[in-house]
């Protein structure tokens, strides 16, 4: 059975404030993710709800883009969005701890996702969401651990 949801988490050295502003600054998130190599904002977006960007994400196999909607905005405690009208949720908690903050990563495939995938790969959707949920489960880690290096390091 595919995990359609996965979640990890790791403390970092460093305020809420100052994760948040990394985090909600999408233009950054090639620095750290493992699949997604850039994100802009359109035109007049940033990072608050309702606003929307592009990602561009690339495998050894392939390069694809996706538009994502900001879905919490909460300095300090939350960043959110919803990919492709909400096939999938990434998102981001901030929770102070003693020395830093509790930063969370979550990721869930949601049925919008499983539908659109059945449509748009048909036979072959399944193998494709297990891709993903497998790139999920690995990159979340990897992600959370680049961010506490950079964060750290600034």
């Amino acid at each position: 059975m595919t995990t359609l949801e996965f979640t990890d988490s790791i403390v970092v050295a460093a305020p809420p404030r100052k994760l948040y502003a990394m985090l909600s600054d999408v233009t950054r998130t090639g620095e750290w993710s493992p699949v997604c190599k850039a994100c802009w904002w359109e035109e007049g977006g940033g990072p608050r709800v309702g606003a929307h960007f592009t990602g561009r994400n690339e495998e050894a196999e392939r390069t694809w883009e996706t538009r994502s909607t900001v879905i919490a905005a909460d300095p300090d405690r939350e960043f959110a969005w919803e990919v492709n009208g909400g096939w999938v949720r990434w998102g981001y908690t901030l929770e102070p701890t003693d020395g830093g903050t509790r930063l969370t990563e979550s990721w869930e495939f949601r049925p919008a996702g499983i539908a659109g995938f059945k449509e748009r790969f048909g036979d072959d959707a399944d193998a494709q969401i297990a891709k993903r949920s497998e790139a999920a489960l690995h990159g979340i880690p990897a992600t959370l651990a680049a961010i506490k290096k950079t964060a750290e390091s600034e």
